[in-house]
């Protein structure tokens, strides 16, 4: 396990599951959290918008969630309101987020990842869907 190396990973999520792959494609087995049944801490996601150099907003996840339902579209809400909301509710916290020495991403596109990875990749590699992400040469597709 590449233990510098964290995505905070929905397995439900295609992004999720590509951006994973990619991770793998590349010979990095990092330290998986499946934030849906291991929730944050209040600390993880104040630290990881401040690497981002972002807002809570940012993280904020709309579709299939109660982000309607809680108000969260309201411009005036602070940071740690929406925090609050995202702790409450996990499914509100957008992923996969990715954690190097590189840096942290929403890696949305889940092409963001490559930028933080320390290995070239070592493959073909496809998305679910089929798509090719990598060829045969390791070459990013597109």
């Amino acid at each position: 396990m590449d233990t510098d190396i964290i995505i905070d990973h929905n397995p439900d999520c295609e992004t999720s599951r590509n951006t994973l792959g990619l991770m793998r494609n590349c010979g990095i087995e990092p330290h998986v959290i499946k934030y849906r049944k291991t929730p944050p801490s209040r600390a993880m996601p104040v630290d990881l918008i401040s690497r981002m150099t972002g807002s809570a907003r940012n993280l904020l996840r709309a579709k299939g969630t109660p982000f309607a339902e809680l108000g969260l579209g309201d411009g005036s809400l602070s940071d740690e309101a929406l925090i609050d909301e995202m702790l409450a509710h996990p499914i509100l916290i957008n992923r996969p987020i990715v954690v190097t020495l590189r840096g942290v991403k929403l890696c949305r596109p889940l092409e963001a990842v490559l930028d933080l990875l320390p290995r070239t990749q070592r493959g073909e590699l496809r998305k679910d869907d089929g798509e090719l992400l990598i060829d045969a040469h390791a070459n990013r597709v597109g």
